[in-house]
Parts: structure tokens; sequence; C-alpha cells
């Protein structure tokens, strides 16, 4: 039986909104597809905010995820940036749970941890590392479509290491059960 759920993962952002949506079938990743949400400059914020909403939600009717992970604010020197950002991020929540949605949160360091192995990588390289996950080089020239796929790619792994039912005692023990994960 084939175990499949969608995951919808979302870097919310006021200028920007980057998503990305990956199929997990049988423990592995799937790229379904991943864009942004462009929002005008010249409109008040609470469009902007209002056009994420639906935006999200239109995403949502499309392709049926099961979860939604998104990243969460960072704290920053500015507080009204982290305030527009908060809200960017409370509309796709509500939108995810106007669905009846699950929904996960996760630090910018996490995702990036889960994605590339360093917590500091830049963007760029977070990039580099999914578009080898996933076999393309066809990825939007906007870093925060592929922001919004690692967030779906560290919810991915983070499920699938605590939902696994196999522990291991040591690197060894999980090497010798694993030997088609060395290169």
């Amino acid at each position: 039986m084939v175990k499949e759920k969608i995951i919808l993962g979302i870097d919310p952002g006021t200028n920007i909104t980057g998503y990305g949506l990956i199929k997990s079938v049988n423990n592995k990743p799937e790229l379904i597809t991943l864009g942004i949400i462009k929002l005008q400059k010249n409109t008040t914020h609470f469009a902007r905010l209002e056009k994420i909403f639906k935006d999200v939600l239109k995403i949502i009717e499309l392709y049926n995820p099961d979860e939604l992970a998104i990243e969460a604010p960072f704290f920053g020197k500015n507080v009204q940036s982290m305030l527009k950002l908060g809200r960017a991020q409370g509309v796709s929540i509500a939108a995810a749970l106007s669905r009846s949605m699950p929904v996960f949160e996760y630090a910018p360091r996490k995702i990036k941890l889960a994605v590339t192995g360093n917590g500091a990588a830049s963007k760029e390289q977070v990039s580099m590392f999914l578009q080898q996950l996933f076999k393309t080089k066809n990825f939007p020239k906007e870093l925060d479509a592929t922001d919004g796929l690692a967030a779906a790619v560290c919810h991915f792994y983070q499920k699938n290491l605590s939902s696994g039912d196999t522990h291991y005692s040591s690197w060894k023990s999980y090497i010798s059960n694993n030997p088609n994960k060395i290169r």
C-alpha cells in the first residue's frame, strides 16, 4: 500500500511569498511545484494580506495538501518588518486552518539545517541542494520559491524522522541496515 501525503511549504513575505509543494510517496519526497505570490508595491499592506490569503487558498484548493509547513518570522532589528512578516505568516496560517489543515512552524535556521546540513546556509545554497535533491534545474529565479519548498522538505524530514519505527543504537548499526544511503 502506497502512503501518500502532500505538504505545502510557505516562506511568508509582504513583497513576495514563496511556496512549494511536495508529495511524500513511500517515504520519498517528489516535487509537485513551486512558485511565488508577487505582491504589488503600490497597494496597501492590508490589500497585500488579502492577496496572500486568497492565493494560498487557491493553492490549497488546487493541490489539496495534507499539511502546511511555514517558516517562522526571524527576529531582526526592525520591529516593523517583523510585524509585517508575522501578519503575512498569520494570513497564510489562517488560510490553511480555514480548510482544517494542520500547521507546522519551523525556524529559518532549522529549515536550512534540514535541507543543507548548515543552519547558516545562504538562499543560493538552499536552492542548489533542492535542485540536486529533485534532480532539476528548472527552478524559478526568485529564491523565495525555493525557501517555501525548503519549508516543505524540512517538514518531510522532520515527520519521517519522528514517525519512523526503526531506531538505531549507533551510526554503525544505521549504516549496516542502510547500505544504499552511502555514497
